[in-house]
Protein backbone atom coordinates (compact mmCIF):
# COMPACT_ATOMS: atom_id res chain seq x y z
CA UNK A 1 0.00 0.00 0.00
CA UNK A 2 0.88 3.05 -0.68
CA UNK A 3 -0.01 6.92 0.72
CA UNK A 4 -0.66 9.18 -2.12
CA UNK A 5 0.41 12.96 -1.47
CA UNK A 6 -2.24 15.18 0.23
CA UNK A 7 -3.63 18.29 0.05
CA UNK A 8 -5.63 20.93 2.17
CA UNK A 9 -2.31 20.65 4.86
CA UNK A 10 -2.44 24.20 5.88
CA UNK A 11 -6.34 24.18 6.56
CA UNK A 12 -6.54 20.98 8.39
CA UNK A 13 -3.44 21.50 10.85
CA UNK A 14 -5.06 24.34 12.81
CA UNK A 15 -7.25 22.00 14.72
CA UNK A 16 -4.79 18.92 14.89
CA UNK A 17 -1.47 18.92 16.26
CA UNK A 18 1.35 15.78 15.95
CA UNK A 19 2.57 13.74 18.87
CA UNK A 20 6.27 12.51 17.87
CA UNK A 21 8.48 10.12 19.78
CA UNK A 22 12.30 9.83 18.11
CA UNK A 23 13.99 6.09 18.60
CA UNK A 24 17.85 6.78 17.00
CA UNK A 25 19.99 4.17 16.89
CA UNK A 26 23.98 4.87 16.67
CA UNK A 27 26.65 2.47 15.83
CA UNK A 28 29.42 2.84 18.40
CA UNK A 29 32.88 4.07 17.37
CA UNK A 30 34.88 0.40 18.73
CA UNK A 31 37.40 -2.04 17.62
CA UNK A 32 35.61 -5.12 17.68
CA UNK A 33 31.96 -5.59 17.60
CA UNK A 34 29.56 -5.74 20.36
CA UNK A 35 29.53 -9.98 21.24
CA UNK A 36 32.99 -10.78 19.77
CA UNK A 37 36.23 -9.83 19.06
CA UNK A 38 35.85 -9.56 14.83
CA UNK A 39 36.38 -6.02 13.40
CA UNK A 40 34.08 -3.62 13.72
CA UNK A 41 35.13 -1.76 10.60
CA UNK A 42 32.66 -3.18 8.11
CA UNK A 43 33.52 -0.09 5.47
CA UNK A 44 36.76 -1.25 4.87
CA UNK A 45 36.16 -4.87 4.69
CA UNK A 46 37.80 -5.64 1.49
CA UNK A 47 34.92 -8.11 0.38
CA UNK A 48 32.07 -9.29 2.17
CA UNK A 49 31.83 -12.23 4.66
CA UNK A 50 35.35 -11.45 5.74
CA UNK A 51 34.83 -9.69 9.60
CA UNK A 52 32.97 -12.80 10.70
CA UNK A 53 32.89 -15.77 13.72
CA UNK A 54 30.83 -18.30 14.77
CA UNK A 55 29.24 -16.11 17.04
CA UNK A 56 28.85 -13.10 15.69
CA UNK A 57 27.04 -15.30 12.46
CA UNK A 58 25.17 -17.44 15.13
CA UNK A 59 27.00 -20.64 14.79
CA UNK A 60 25.31 -23.10 17.40
CA UNK A 61 27.36 -23.41 20.59
CA UNK A 62 29.03 -19.84 19.96
CA UNK A 63 29.26 -18.19 23.40
CA UNK A 64 28.72 -14.14 23.35
CA UNK A 65 30.89 -11.43 25.77
CA UNK A 66 30.28 -8.18 26.27
CA UNK A 67 32.48 -5.49 24.43
CA UNK A 68 33.86 -3.29 27.44
CA UNK A 69 34.86 -0.51 25.80
CA UNK A 70 31.26 -0.35 24.16
CA UNK A 71 29.40 -0.14 27.66
CA UNK A 72 31.73 2.82 28.18
CA UNK A 73 30.56 4.63 25.39
CA UNK A 74 26.74 3.55 26.24
CA UNK A 75 27.27 4.87 29.81
CA UNK A 76 28.68 8.69 28.54
CA UNK A 77 26.16 9.09 25.98
CA UNK A 78 23.31 8.24 29.05
CA UNK A 79 25.21 10.34 30.92
CA UNK A 80 25.63 13.19 28.85
CA UNK A 81 21.47 12.89 28.26
CA UNK A 82 21.20 13.40 31.71
CA UNK A 83 19.90 10.12 32.40
CA UNK A 84 20.32 7.53 35.39
CA UNK A 85 22.55 4.94 35.01
CA UNK A 86 21.57 1.29 35.94
CA UNK A 87 24.35 -0.06 38.49
CA UNK A 88 22.22 -3.83 37.70
CA UNK A 89 21.50 -3.77 33.60
CA UNK A 90 20.83 -6.99 31.31
CA UNK A 91 20.54 -8.44 28.20
CA UNK A 92 17.34 -10.16 26.51
CA UNK A 93 16.86 -11.75 23.15
CA UNK A 94 14.31 -10.16 21.04
CA UNK A 95 12.86 -12.40 18.62
CA UNK A 96 11.69 -11.86 15.24
CA UNK A 97 13.16 -13.85 11.73
CA UNK A 98 14.30 -11.74 8.84
CA UNK A 99 17.73 -12.53 6.76
CA UNK A 100 19.68 -10.05 7.55
CA UNK A 101 19.34 -11.09 11.58
CA UNK A 102 21.64 -14.16 11.45
CA UNK A 103 20.56 -16.25 15.09
CA UNK A 104 16.98 -15.72 14.70
CA UNK A 105 16.93 -12.88 17.16
CA UNK A 106 18.73 -9.64 18.87
CA UNK A 107 20.50 -9.77 21.69
CA UNK A 108 19.52 -6.15 23.17
CA UNK A 109 18.68 -4.89 26.37
CA UNK A 110 14.47 -4.44 27.04
CA UNK A 111 13.59 -4.43 30.67
CA UNK A 112 16.96 -3.15 32.94
CA UNK A 113 18.40 -0.61 29.97
CA UNK A 114 21.58 0.71 30.39
CA UNK A 115 20.25 4.07 31.33
CA UNK A 116 17.21 6.09 31.25
CA UNK A 117 14.75 8.80 32.19
CA UNK A 118 16.80 11.83 31.02
CA UNK A 119 16.28 14.84 29.22
CA UNK A 120 17.29 16.83 26.43
CA UNK A 121 15.95 20.76 25.84
CA UNK A 122 15.15 21.79 22.25
CA UNK A 123 14.16 24.40 20.16
CA UNK A 124 10.40 24.61 18.85
CA UNK A 125 11.72 26.94 15.14
CA UNK A 126 7.82 26.65 13.62
CA UNK A 127 7.44 30.06 15.77
CA UNK A 128 7.19 32.91 14.07
CA UNK A 129 10.70 34.55 15.02
CA UNK A 130 13.57 33.12 16.89
CA UNK A 131 12.42 35.46 19.92
CA UNK A 132 9.23 33.85 19.97
CA UNK A 133 10.38 30.19 19.79
CA UNK A 134 9.87 28.00 22.57
CA UNK A 135 12.16 25.89 24.57
CA UNK A 136 10.73 22.59 25.60
CA UNK A 137 12.07 19.90 27.76
CA UNK A 138 12.00 16.18 25.80
CA UNK A 139 12.25 13.33 28.12
CA UNK A 140 14.53 10.28 27.04
CA UNK A 141 13.05 7.42 28.41
CA UNK A 142 15.97 4.79 27.69
CA UNK A 143 19.28 4.75 26.13
CA UNK A 144 20.28 0.72 25.70
CA UNK A 145 23.08 -1.07 23.75
CA UNK A 146 22.38 -3.93 21.20
CA UNK A 147 23.67 -5.29 18.34
CA UNK A 148 23.44 -4.78 14.40
CA UNK A 149 22.22 -6.18 11.95
CA UNK A 150 23.86 -8.12 8.82
CA UNK A 151 23.55 -5.91 5.76
CA UNK A 152 21.26 -7.01 2.90
CA UNK A 153 21.82 -5.80 -0.79
CA UNK A 154 18.56 -6.77 -3.12
CA UNK A 155 19.07 -7.75 -6.63
CA UNK A 156 16.17 -8.46 -9.30
CA UNK A 157 15.28 -11.60 -7.88
CA UNK A 158 17.26 -12.36 -5.00
CA UNK A 159 19.04 -10.82 -1.98
CA UNK A 160 23.18 -11.08 -0.58
CA UNK A 161 23.55 -10.91 2.56
CA UNK A 162 26.89 -9.34 3.86
CA UNK A 163 27.76 -10.27 7.40
CA UNK A 164 30.53 -8.07 8.09
CA UNK A 165 28.17 -5.16 10.22
CA UNK A 166 26.37 -7.99 12.08
CA UNK A 167 27.20 -7.86 15.20
CA UNK A 168 28.19 -4.24 15.43
CA UNK A 169 27.84 -2.20 18.71
CA UNK A 170 24.46 -0.16 18.35
CA UNK A 171 23.15 2.28 21.08
CA UNK A 172 19.25 3.14 20.51
CA UNK A 173 18.11 6.66 22.14
CA UNK A 174 14.18 6.28 22.91
CA UNK A 175 12.08 9.38 23.48
CA UNK A 176 9.28 10.13 24.89
CA UNK A 177 6.17 11.36 22.79
CA UNK A 178 6.94 14.97 24.25
CA UNK A 179 7.73 16.65 20.27
CA UNK A 180 4.34 18.73 18.70
CA UNK A 181 5.92 19.41 15.50
CA UNK A 182 8.36 18.65 13.09
CA UNK A 183 11.00 21.20 13.71
CA UNK A 184 11.03 20.24 17.50
CA UNK A 185 11.58 17.03 16.34
CA UNK A 186 14.33 17.82 14.08
CA UNK A 187 15.91 19.91 16.69
CA UNK A 188 16.03 16.94 18.90
CA UNK A 189 17.99 14.77 16.15
CA UNK A 190 20.15 17.33 15.62
CA UNK A 191 20.99 17.78 18.98
CA UNK A 192 21.45 14.01 19.74
CA UNK A 193 23.71 13.68 16.57
CA UNK A 194 25.78 16.15 17.95
CA UNK A 195 25.96 15.10 21.74
CA UNK A 196 27.27 11.74 19.62
CA UNK A 197 30.24 13.48 17.85
CA UNK A 198 31.36 15.72 20.77
CA UNK A 199 31.50 12.89 22.66
CA UNK A 200 33.63 10.93 19.88
CA UNK A 201 31.03 7.78 19.91
CA UNK A 202 29.58 7.62 16.44
CA UNK A 203 30.72 9.88 13.26
CA UNK A 204 27.04 11.22 12.62
CA UNK A 205 28.22 10.06 8.92
CA UNK A 206 24.51 9.61 7.97
CA UNK A 207 25.03 8.77 4.17
CA UNK A 208 27.21 5.58 5.26
CA UNK A 209 24.17 4.65 7.56
CA UNK A 210 25.88 4.93 10.74
CA UNK A 211 23.03 6.94 12.26
CA UNK A 212 19.36 6.18 11.45
CA UNK A 213 15.93 7.69 12.92
CA UNK A 214 12.52 6.27 13.39
CA UNK A 215 9.67 8.48 14.06
CA UNK A 216 6.55 7.14 15.80
CA UNK A 217 4.06 9.62 14.81
CA UNK A 218 -0.01 10.15 15.86
CA UNK A 219 -2.29 13.51 15.30
CA UNK A 220 -4.69 14.41 18.03
CA UNK A 221 -7.12 17.48 18.35
CA UNK A 222 -5.20 20.47 19.60
CA UNK A 223 -6.07 20.66 23.78
CA UNK A 224 -6.90 16.43 23.88
CA UNK A 225 -4.09 14.77 26.05
CA UNK A 226 -5.54 11.36 24.44
CA UNK A 227 -2.08 9.34 22.57
CA UNK A 228 -3.67 8.04 19.52
CA UNK A 229 -2.71 5.09 17.38
CA UNK A 230 1.04 5.65 15.93
CA UNK A 231 2.87 4.41 13.19
CA UNK A 232 6.54 3.67 13.12
CA UNK A 233 8.12 5.25 9.83
CA UNK A 234 11.54 2.87 9.79
CA UNK A 235 15.55 3.55 9.14
CA UNK A 236 15.14 7.47 8.24
CA UNK A 237 18.55 8.14 6.93
CA UNK A 238 18.92 11.77 6.96
CA UNK A 239 17.88 14.85 8.39
CA UNK A 240 15.69 15.61 5.34
CA UNK A 241 13.55 12.75 5.29
CA UNK A 242 13.14 13.02 8.97
CA UNK A 243 11.20 16.07 8.45
CA UNK A 244 9.75 15.27 5.08
CA UNK A 245 8.54 11.46 5.89
CA UNK A 246 7.46 12.72 8.84
CA UNK A 247 5.38 15.52 7.54
CA UNK A 248 4.08 13.47 5.44
CA UNK A 249 2.17 10.50 7.83
CA UNK A 250 0.98 13.37 9.63
CA UNK A 251 -1.35 14.95 6.65
CA UNK A 252 -1.95 11.57 5.65
CA UNK A 253 -3.16 10.50 9.55
CA UNK A 254 -5.07 14.25 9.62
CA UNK A 255 -7.01 13.51 6.56
CA UNK A 256 -7.82 9.86 7.75
CA UNK A 257 -9.74 11.18 11.10
CA UNK A 258 -11.02 13.91 8.67
CA UNK A 259 -12.67 10.79 6.06
CA UNK A 260 -14.02 9.81 9.64
CA UNK A 261 -11.87 6.42 9.28
CA UNK A 262 -9.42 5.20 12.21
CA UNK A 263 -5.77 5.38 11.50
CA UNK A 264 -3.76 1.42 11.74
CA UNK A 265 -1.63 0.52 14.13
CA UNK A 266 1.64 -0.14 11.56
CA UNK A 267 5.38 -0.16 10.41
CA UNK A 268 6.09 2.59 7.52
CA UNK A 269 8.72 2.78 5.19
CA UNK A 270 9.76 5.74 3.20
CA UNK A 271 10.24 6.07 -0.60
CA UNK A 272 12.29 9.42 -0.97
CA UNK A 273 11.87 9.81 -4.66
CA UNK A 274 7.98 9.53 -4.64
CA UNK A 275 7.63 11.33 -1.29
CA UNK A 276 5.77 8.59 -0.05
CA UNK A 277 5.28 6.28 2.98
CA UNK A 278 4.73 2.35 2.09
CA UNK A 279 3.24 -0.09 4.46
CA UNK A 280 5.39 -2.51 5.57
CA UNK A 281 4.03 -4.46 8.11
CA UNK A 282 1.09 -4.48 11.49
CA UNK A 283 3.20 -2.97 14.41
CA UNK A 284 4.66 -5.19 16.62
CA UNK A 285 3.98 -4.26 20.64
CA UNK A 286 6.95 -5.87 23.19
CA UNK A 287 5.07 -9.12 23.20
CA UNK A 288 5.32 -9.79 20.04
CA UNK A 289 9.19 -9.87 20.24
CA UNK A 290 8.79 -12.09 23.22
CA UNK A 291 11.90 -11.13 24.91
CA UNK A 292 13.56 -12.81 27.27
CA UNK A 293 16.76 -12.86 29.48
CA UNK A 294 19.65 -13.54 27.57
CA UNK A 295 20.98 -17.02 28.95
CA UNK A 296 24.68 -16.42 28.07
CA UNK A 297 25.26 -13.25 29.57
CA UNK A 298 25.15 -12.34 32.97
CA UNK A 299 23.74 -9.15 34.09
CA UNK A 300 26.26 -5.83 33.88
CA UNK A 301 27.17 -4.85 38.06
CA UNK A 302 28.46 -1.12 37.69
CA UNK A 303 29.82 0.01 40.41
CA UNK A 304 29.58 4.21 41.62
CA UNK A 305 33.55 4.75 41.12
CA UNK A 306 33.13 3.22 37.63
CA UNK A 307 30.43 5.30 36.70
CA UNK A 308 32.03 8.38 38.14
CA UNK A 309 35.41 7.30 36.21
CA UNK A 310 32.80 7.37 32.90
CA UNK A 311 31.52 11.02 33.96
CA UNK A 312 34.97 12.77 34.23
CA UNK A 313 35.42 12.06 30.90
CA UNK A 314 32.23 14.14 29.67
CA UNK A 315 33.69 17.18 27.58
CA UNK A 316 31.92 20.40 27.49
CA UNK A 317 28.57 19.69 25.55
CA UNK A 318 27.44 22.18 22.75
CA UNK A 319 24.39 23.48 25.09
CA UNK A 320 26.86 24.69 27.35
CA UNK A 321 29.16 25.43 24.94
CA UNK A 322 26.55 27.66 23.46
CA UNK A 323 25.24 29.42 26.72
CA UNK A 324 29.50 30.36 27.31
CA UNK A 325 29.50 31.39 23.70
CA UNK A 326 26.67 33.79 23.93
CA UNK A 327 27.60 35.56 27.74
CA UNK A 328 31.47 35.75 26.91
CA UNK A 329 31.54 36.51 23.34
CA UNK A 330 28.33 38.34 23.13
CA UNK A 331 26.88 36.65 20.11
CA UNK A 332 23.60 35.95 19.06
CA UNK A 333 22.04 32.63 20.27
CA UNK A 334 21.92 31.50 16.43
CA UNK A 335 25.63 32.65 15.56
CA UNK A 336 26.96 30.74 18.55
CA UNK A 337 24.59 27.54 17.69
CA UNK A 338 25.81 27.60 14.13
CA UNK A 339 29.64 27.52 15.75
CA UNK A 340 28.68 24.86 18.09
CA UNK A 341 27.12 22.44 15.78
CA UNK A 342 30.72 20.45 15.32
CA UNK A 343 33.16 20.30 18.08
CA UNK A 344 35.52 21.13 15.14
CA UNK A 345 33.97 24.41 14.09
CA UNK A 346 33.88 25.50 17.73
CA UNK A 347 37.41 24.56 18.51
CA UNK A 348 38.56 26.12 15.04
CA UNK A 349 36.57 29.84 16.01
CA UNK A 350 38.14 29.37 19.81
CA UNK A 351 41.62 29.07 18.45
CA UNK A 352 41.42 31.80 15.59
CA UNK A 353 39.37 34.40 18.57
CA UNK A 354 42.81 33.46 20.98
CA UNK A 355 45.03 34.54 18.13
CA UNK A 356 43.28 37.03 16.75
CA UNK A 357 42.61 41.24 17.73
CA UNK A 358 39.47 41.33 15.70
CA UNK A 359 35.66 41.25 17.74
CA UNK A 360 34.42 37.53 17.94
CA UNK A 361 31.16 39.12 15.61
CA UNK A 362 34.06 39.88 12.78
CA UNK A 363 35.52 36.41 13.38
CA UNK A 364 31.86 34.65 13.25
CA UNK A 365 31.07 36.19 10.06
CA UNK A 366 33.86 35.10 8.24
CA UNK A 367 34.03 31.44 9.55
CA UNK A 368 30.03 31.37 9.06
CA UNK A 369 30.67 33.49 5.61
CA UNK A 370 33.77 32.43 3.02
CA UNK A 371 34.96 30.49 4.90
CA UNK A 372 32.13 27.65 5.22
CA UNK A 373 31.23 28.93 1.60
CA UNK A 374 34.61 27.47 0.57
CA UNK A 375 34.32 24.45 2.72
CA UNK A 376 31.31 23.44 1.27
CA UNK A 377 31.60 24.71 -2.24
CA UNK A 378 34.64 22.20 -2.32
CA UNK A 379 33.28 19.36 -0.14
CA UNK A 380 35.30 19.52 2.54
CA UNK A 381 34.85 19.16 6.48
CA UNK A 382 36.81 21.85 8.79
CA UNK A 383 39.27 18.77 10.24
CA UNK A 384 39.97 18.30 6.09
CA UNK A 385 40.95 22.54 5.62
CA UNK A 386 44.45 23.14 5.02
CA UNK A 387 44.25 26.69 6.73
CA UNK A 388 45.71 26.95 9.90
CA UNK A 389 43.69 29.00 12.55
CA UNK A 390 46.61 31.45 13.19
CA UNK A 391 46.37 32.63 9.14
CA UNK A 392 42.84 32.82 9.20
CA UNK A 393 43.45 35.54 12.40
CA UNK A 394 46.21 37.27 10.28
CA UNK A 395 44.12 37.92 7.38
CA UNK A 396 40.65 38.91 8.97
CA UNK A 397 42.83 41.20 11.49
CA UNK A 398 44.13 42.67 8.04
CA UNK A 399 40.84 43.50 7.23
CA UNK A 400 39.60 44.80 10.68
CA UNK A 401 42.40 47.38 10.84
CA UNK A 402 42.05 48.69 7.16
CA UNK A 403 45.58 47.37 5.87
CA UNK A 404 42.74 45.33 2.69
CA UNK A 405 39.62 45.69 1.79
CA UNK A 406 37.07 43.31 2.24
CA UNK A 407 36.58 42.22 -1.42
CA UNK A 408 41.08 41.83 -1.25
CA UNK A 409 40.60 39.85 1.95
CA UNK A 410 38.33 37.01 -0.20
CA UNK A 411 40.53 37.04 -3.21
CA UNK A 412 43.60 36.24 -0.37
CA UNK A 413 41.13 33.73 1.54
CA UNK A 414 40.47 31.69 -1.48
CA UNK A 415 44.50 31.70 -2.69
CA UNK A 416 45.01 30.42 0.95
CA UNK A 417 42.77 27.89 0.97
CA UNK A 418 44.49 26.86 -2.81
CA UNK A 419 47.99 27.26 -2.49
CA UNK A 420 48.72 28.14 1.19
CA UNK A 421 51.42 30.89 2.02
CA UNK A 422 51.04 34.30 4.34
CA UNK A 423 48.74 36.67 3.59
CA UNK A 424 51.15 39.39 4.09
CA UNK A 425 52.96 38.22 1.25
CA UNK A 426 50.06 37.89 -1.20
CA UNK A 427 48.86 41.04 0.10
CA UNK A 428 51.94 42.31 -1.53
CA UNK A 429 53.01 40.23 -4.33
CA UNK A 430 49.20 40.93 -5.58
CA UNK A 431 49.28 44.59 -4.93
CA UNK A 432 46.12 44.55 -2.47
CA UNK A 433 47.14 47.03 0.12
CA UNK A 434 43.83 49.36 0.62
CA UNK A 435 44.03 53.30 -0.28
CA UNK A 436 43.75 55.22 2.49
CA UNK A 437 45.01 58.30 1.89
CA UNK A 438 41.79 60.95 1.87
CA UNK A 439 43.65 63.27 -0.69
CA UNK A 440 44.41 60.55 -3.25
CA UNK A 441 40.87 59.38 -2.77
CA UNK A 442 38.89 62.87 -3.07
CA UNK A 443 41.03 63.26 -6.48
CA UNK A 444 39.49 60.08 -7.95
CA UNK A 445 35.78 61.39 -6.63
CA UNK A 446 35.72 64.52 -7.79
CA UNK A 447 37.03 63.72 -11.36
CA UNK A 448 34.23 61.37 -11.14
CA UNK A 449 31.61 63.78 -10.26
CA UNK A 450 32.93 66.15 -12.75
CA UNK A 451 32.78 63.46 -15.39
CA UNK A 452 29.69 62.49 -14.82
CA UNK A 453 27.19 65.94 -14.69
CA UNK A 454 24.03 64.00 -16.23
CA UNK A 455 24.16 61.12 -13.50
CA UNK A 456 24.62 63.71 -10.78
CA UNK A 457 22.20 65.85 -11.41
CA UNK A 458 20.17 62.40 -11.96
CA UNK A 459 21.10 61.73 -8.34
CA UNK A 460 20.54 64.93 -6.75
CA UNK A 461 16.71 65.00 -8.44
CA UNK A 462 15.64 61.94 -6.43
CA UNK A 463 17.08 58.83 -7.98
CA UNK A 464 19.28 57.52 -5.13
CA UNK A 465 19.82 54.58 -6.43
CA UNK A 466 22.71 56.23 -8.49
CA UNK A 467 24.58 56.27 -5.57
CA UNK A 468 25.80 52.58 -5.84
CA UNK A 469 26.86 53.33 -9.55
CA UNK A 470 29.07 56.02 -8.16
CA UNK A 471 30.08 53.45 -5.81
CA UNK A 472 30.65 51.60 -8.40
CA UNK A 473 32.88 53.87 -10.30
CA UNK A 474 35.26 54.16 -7.66
CA UNK A 475 35.86 50.66 -6.87
CA UNK A 476 36.59 50.85 -10.49
CA UNK A 477 39.28 52.93 -10.56
CA UNK A 478 41.33 52.21 -7.65
CA UNK A 479 40.53 48.38 -8.23
CA UNK A 480 38.26 47.86 -5.33
CA UNK A 481 41.43 49.22 -3.08
CA UNK A 482 39.75 52.58 -1.57
CA UNK A 483 38.43 52.55 1.57
CA UNK A 484 35.01 52.25 1.60
CA UNK A 485 34.03 54.22 4.58
CA UNK A 486 36.02 56.69 3.52
CA UNK A 487 35.05 56.88 -0.36
CA UNK A 488 31.38 56.60 0.67
CA UNK A 489 31.85 59.73 2.80
CA UNK A 490 33.60 61.94 -0.03
CA UNK A 491 30.81 60.61 -2.64
CA UNK A 492 28.40 61.72 -0.28
CA UNK A 493 29.96 65.10 0.39
CA UNK A 494 30.64 65.39 -3.14
CA UNK A 495 26.97 64.95 -4.49
CA UNK A 496 25.55 67.31 -1.46
CA UNK A 497 27.59 69.81 -2.69
CA UNK A 498 26.86 69.91 -6.46
CA UNK A 499 23.00 69.67 -5.46
CA UNK A 500 21.67 73.10 -7.18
Amino acid sequence: MVYRQLANYQTMKLTYEPVIGLEIHGELLTNSKMFCSCSADYASAPEPNVNICPTCTGLPGAMPTVNKKATELAALVGLALNCSINKHNTFARKNYYYPDLPKGYQISQYELPIAEKGWLDVIDSSAPSEAEAQSKRIRVRRVHIEEDTAKLAHEKNYALVDFNRAGVPLLEIVSEPDMRSVEAALDYATKIRAILRYLGVNSGDMEKGVLRFEANISVRPIGSDELRTRTEIKNLNSFRALVRASQYEIERQIKIYEDGSEVMQETLGWDDVRGVTTSQRSKEDAHDYRYFPEPDLPPLQLSDAWIDSIRKQLPELPEAKTARFVKDFELKQSEARFLTSEKSLADYFERVLSISKSPAKTIHSWIAGEFMRYLNDSGLSVDDAALAPETLAKLIDMVTDKTIGASAGKTVLVELFKNGGDPAQIVKEKNLLQMTDVNAIQEIVTKILNDNPKEVDEYNAGKETLFQWFMGQVARATKGKADPNTAKELMTKGLKERKK
